[in-house]
């Protein structure tokens, strides 16, 4: 029977290890940017999140730029934004007299962080510049429809910008909350009538009828909201639009804004 006991002892801990990879979120590449930004000191010129840059004494500009307003004055693709961040500036700019000596006026410059990160690190965090840039834009009218309305239903509040991050949510079942282009959505959202139920109810009914998965939604410090009293007419379609869009890789491989 030893035999038997050790097949038993197996099976509970393939199953654990099971329940421990289930419960792992596959964090999407502008959330692991955004994470990376804070870890290496990128919020102490940019501002918290890369919203409000620090003053910069010296500069015509007076402060470091920020990500959401200020970078498509500095950048005008993902490989301009790409080049910044290993180089610590655009060929563009730096053969511009100007610019260069404008930069050599001011207090604080940017770093190359060429040597410092991966490939991979780097192209994290251009997603994640571009997202709070919005820098990605739909031509679909449809879909960038959604996106208006998702900015100003507040779903981009807790889904980060363009609904690309994934912000800690203690209590919940993988200790964050999903984004809409994450490897994990699928696990909560099937199809268009399951995404309509989130949306309107704050819960599908196949999670509302799944014990473990009302548990960890009640459990979840930030709850999904039912917007159903807060909707127009076509909300619901325009939104699963825009997060079909984005998931398509659209928003990474095409319908960019055209360079000036």
């Amino acid at each position: 029977m030893r035999w038997l006991a050790g097949v038993v002892v197996v099976v509970a801990l393939a199953a654990c290890v099971g329940l421990v990879m289930a419960r792992r979120a596959q964090v999407p590449s502008a959330e692991r940017g955004r994470r990376l930004a804070e870890r290496t000191g990128c919020f102490g010129c940019h501002g918290p999140g890369g919203l409000r840059g620090a003053n910069n004494p010296g500069r015509t500009d007076k402060t470091v730029p920020n990500f959401q307003d200020d970078v498509m004055m500095y950048a005008k693709t993902p490989e301009e934004i790409h080049e910044w961040i290993q180089n610590g500036v655009t060929r563009k700019k730096a053969a511009s007299i100007t610019w260069r000596a404008d930069r050599d006026r001011g207090t604080l410059r940017m770093p190359a962080f060429k040597g410092r990160m991966t490939e991979h690190e780097i192209a994290d965090l251009a997603a994640y510049v571009m997202a709070v840039s919005s820098m990605t834009e739909s031509g679909d009218s449809l879909a960038a429809q959604g996106l208006r309305r998702a900015e100003d239903l507040g779903c981009v509040g807790c889904h980060g910008p363009g609904g690309r991050l994934a912000r800690g949510n203690p209590g919940s079942w993988k200790g964050c909350i999903p984004s809409w282009d994450g490897a994990d959505f699928p696990e909560l959202v099937r199809d268009s009538t399951e995404f309509r139920q989130w949306v309107e109810h704050g819960v599908s009914r196949r999670f509302d009828r799944n014990p473990l998965a009302a548990f960890f939604l009640r459990r979840a410090a930030v709850k999904m909201p039912a917007y159903e009293r807060h909707l127009r007419d076509g909300d619901v379609p325009a939104l699963w639009a825009y997060v079909t869009w984005l998931r398509s890789g659209a928003s990474r491989d095409g319908d960019r804004r055209a360079s000036p």
